[in-house]
């Protein structure tokens, strides 16, 4: 997969895109990861990217031309998104849609913003990591960056992974453990020593959907109470079941 970076602040991702699995794909080759300098694309002595808003206000706007220079001259991998606080909210499913492609390309915003002709006319989409404000987009498109590329094929080591894990299936992640199963009096649940593969499966299933309603109850609206997860719950006493009985009809939310 490629993806292109388009960025002022280019040392930015110097260290993050070469560290734990992101690093290990770009030099397996399962990721081409292309940082451009969009300073590279300026015309005056100065190497100015910013202007000021016109019809005035504070601050400065990231100009038109050196964007579209660069695009035009890199030729990016598509689609081709504006990290902007009014893009579409990037969530799990966005990752994956985006790592069923053959690439990617993000623009890095900074100050006031990025002059709206390059979201208009340039770009493909405009993608939100979430309801705060940034001092630039460099943050946002590492956050991008390792949601999707983890969920190409072979960067994760163990295939099953990005399948078992928060949000995969609208559910945050079971609790996990690790040896020692006794740790200063501590005892993780003994369903996890018990080898009952099954019910082991049972049991984190059931503390999926309790901790999802516990913490994360968004997640729940509308979704049908199956069977077989009514009986986890029950089994395991980890939550009430919900009003409409324990029927694949009940609702979680």
């Amino acid at each position: 997969m490629r993806i292109d970076l388009f960025t002022i602040f280019p040392d930015y991702f110097q260290g993050a895109l070469d560290a734990s699995l992101i690093g290990r794909a770009r030099r397996g080759g399962l990721l081409d990861i292309r940082v451009h300098d969009l300073r590279h694309w300026t015309t005056d002595r100065h190497r100015s990217v910013d202007d000021e808003p016109l019809g005035g206000g504070p601050g400065m706007v990231m100009a038109p031309g050196p964007v579209f220079a660069a695009v035009a001259d890199v030729g990016p991998a598509r689609p081709l998104l504006l990290l902007s606080p009014a893009g579409r909210p990037f969530d799990q499913a966005a990752a994956r849609e985006l790592a069923g492609g053959a690439g990617l390309s993000l623009i890095c915003g900074r100050y006031e913003g990025v002059d709206q002709r390059v979201a208009d006319e340039l770009c493909d989409g405009e993608l939100s990591v979430g309801d705060y404000v940034l001092a630039g987009g460099e943050a946002a498109a590492l956050v991008v960056v390792e949601a999707v590329g983890r969920l190409v094929p072979g960067v994760v080591g163990n295939e099953t992974s990005p399948v078992d894990e928060s949000f995969t299936e609208g559910l945050l992640e079971y609790p996990q453990y690790t040896r020692p199963a006794d740790f200063s009096g501590l005892r993780a649940p003994e369903v996890l020593l018990s080898g009952d593969h099954a019910r082991v499966a049972r049991w984190r299933r059931a503390q999926a959907l309790h901790r999802t309603r516990a913490r994360r109850p968004e997640l729940l609206a509308g979704r049908e109470l199956t069977l077989e997860d009514a009986a986890a719950i029950e089994e395991f006493g980890v939550d009430d079941p919900p009003p409409g009985g324990t029927g694949g009809d009940a609702r979680l939310a």
